[in-house]
């Protein structure tokens, strides 16, 4: 292995950078600024990034003696054994939130949970590639922008958008809108999720007054400005109340944890700590509540969206809940996956992210100019990066999110593990990516719901891109459960692999990337997209029959 600059690993808590590259990633995930609540290890949602606290010192010190021929496996945010492998080998092998089919369902996950058994650890928490509200902020522009496109001329300007949910995932939508110059009102019942809004800029105005709201919303619309303002309530209430005016916004989504009912939900006129309380003292009398809150809510969507307004499912499985708890019209309106998204995943462009793993923000920028240099034709890239230096906030390590087809991934990755190698770079860089990519996740609610040849409820696709991504020898390989929508609704696979400037991982990292994102584009091409098709022939992909 080619050795980098000595100074590189002065520093150095492990043995080498392949792994201190996750040993920090996992650091980085529970950190104070990236996770909402680190203290109690959850990162975004009700997903953790391991087990309890004990696993978490198991973990580092593990980690921390782990030979460069050795693998880790992690248990539900449990470190179980280190087995020998092979230099080229995953150095962490993690599986998370796996139960049997027949007996895939909240309630026995949280029987298995409250034994401390299992954990519930989303998507990037548990695969520790959390980032930080950057992470989904362009997958959430993509999403509005396509909406714009498609209904609006290319543009959300003098246009309003209902949604709510301020955290880890719902933060990104502010921004997103703002990008694609519309107003937003977001709802939020958490008084501290608004404040951290408005202290990090996310958004611009916080109220508790829905007139108030509204005025604030007339105004931007009248002076053709693009604002952002926060609402103090809860998102059911107030969408019944702004169907009981007859107040028709342009656009009407939702980001609540709204798949997790129990722990990421708050029923109407639940307080936070009320909400804490009843849930952690009579959890039947909580459900019962969010069940009728979250119905309510989903009516209160459909409505809007026959009176006019567009409407969308952004993937938290509210439709589901609803559906499951008596409203027989939940899926009135559609999931923006297969609305606004599909077409981009048949190609392979989806979320992709680097993570500097010296800390210094300048490793990103040299990253950035590299990025902007190569991809100068391509406005779309072009312009997110300069938005993003203008106006993301890095939390925790820096690090930059980017939307990229596999040959711009194969292309990047390989450059930046010549610039690690050459000392341009002052550490190495992980590279990693959001599970909504083209072949990493099979939910039928979201990822693949409504698939053109009905093979929505197949989970073989995942699993099949957890065991390429070994063969092909990523540093960090995961599998998960639930991610999302919710237990018993998706299966989903992550990856990561560390940048360290050695000839063995510039090797790897084309067979990382065209295998990770490939596998996306066949199972698309399978399923009969014609744009899938013509870029798996592009690209040499799949069986010649397809």
């Amino acid at each position: 292995m080619e050795p980098l600059a000595q100074t590189l690993y002065e520093d150095l808590q492990c043995k080498d950078w392949q792994v201190e590259g996750i040993l920090r990633m996992f650091l980085n995930t529970i950190d104070s600024d990236v996770a909402e609540d680190s203290d109690n290890l959850v990162v975004y949602g009700t997903g953790k990034a391991a087990r309890n606290s004990e696993a978490v010192e198991a973990i580092l010190s593990t980690l921390k003696n782990l030979k460069k021929d050795e693998t880790l496996l992690i248990q539900s945010g449990k470190p179980v054994a280190v087995f020998k492998s092979f230099e080229h080998s995953p150095r962490v092998i993690s599986v998370n939130s796996v139960l049997v089919p027949a007996f895939s369902n909240w309630n026995e996950f949280r029987q298995l949970e409250k034994s401390g058994l299992t954990m519930y650890g989303q998507s990037t928490a548990s695969s520790w590639s959390y980032i930080g509200s950057q992470g989904i902020l362009q997958g959430t522009f993509e999403t509005f922008h396509a909406i714009a496109k498609q209904h609006f001329g290319g543009t959300l300007e003098g246009k309003w958008i209902l949604t709510s949910g301020l955290g880890g995932m719902g933060s990104a939508q502010p921004t997103a809108v703002k990008m694609n110059n519309g107003v937003s009102l977001i709802v939020e019942v958490d008084p501290f999720k608004i404040e951290r809004s408005i202290k990090h800029n996310i958004c611009d105005v916080s109220t508790d007054n829905l007139d108030d709201a509204l005025q604030y919303i007339s105004d931007a619309i009248a002076e053709n400005d693009s604002l952002n303002v926060v609402l103090l309530g809860n998102a059911a209430d107030v969408y019944q109340e702004l169907v009981h005016r007859n107040v028709l916004p342009d656009i009407v989504t939702d980001q609540t944890s709204a798949h997790n009912l129990l722990e990421g939900y708050i029923p109407s006129d639940y307080s936070i700590n009320h909400a804490k309380r009843i849930r952690e003292q009579v959890p039947e009398m909580y459900l019962r509540d969010a069940k009728k809150t979250v119905v309510q809510h989903v009516a209160a969507m459909v409505e809007l969206k026959r009176r006019g307004s567009i409407v969308f499912d952004y993937g938290n499985s509210i439709r589901q809940q609803a559906y499951s708890a008596g409203y027989k019209d939940a899926f009135s309106f559609a999931n923006f996956i297969p609305e606004y998204i599909r077409d981009l995943q048949c190609e392979g462009y989806s979320p992709f992210r680097w993570i500097a793993l010296s800390g210094d923000p300048s490793d990103i920028y040299k990253i950035d100019h590299i990025v902007k240099t190569q991809f100068s034709n391509n406005e779309t890239i072009r312009k997110w990066i300069e938005y993003a230096q203008a106006n993301v906030r890095f939390q925790g390590l820096p690090a930059r999110t980017c939307w990229m087809k596999a040959e711009d991934r194969i292309w990047i990755s390989e450059e930046v593990n010549n610039l690690v190698a050459k000392g341009i770079l002052q550490a190495p860089v992980v590279f990693t990516r959001d599970h909504m990519d083209a072949g990493s996740m099979a939910s039928p609610l979201r990822e693949t719901e409504n698939m053109k040849d009905g093979s929505d409820y197949v989970g073989d696709w995942p699993v099949l891109n957890a065991l390429l991504n070994t063969a092909n020898g990523a540093t960090f390989v995961s599998f998960q459960h639930g991610g999302g929508v919710g237990i018993g609704y998706s299966l989903h696979a992550g990856m990561s692999i560390v940048a360290d400037g050695s000839r063995k991982t510039h090797e790897k990292m084309a067979k990382v990337f065209n295998g990770d994102v490939g596998l996306g584009i066949v199972r698309y091409a399978d399923a009969g997209y014609e744009i899938a098709q013509q870029k798996a022939r592009e690209l040499g992909l799949g069986l010649k029959q397809l």
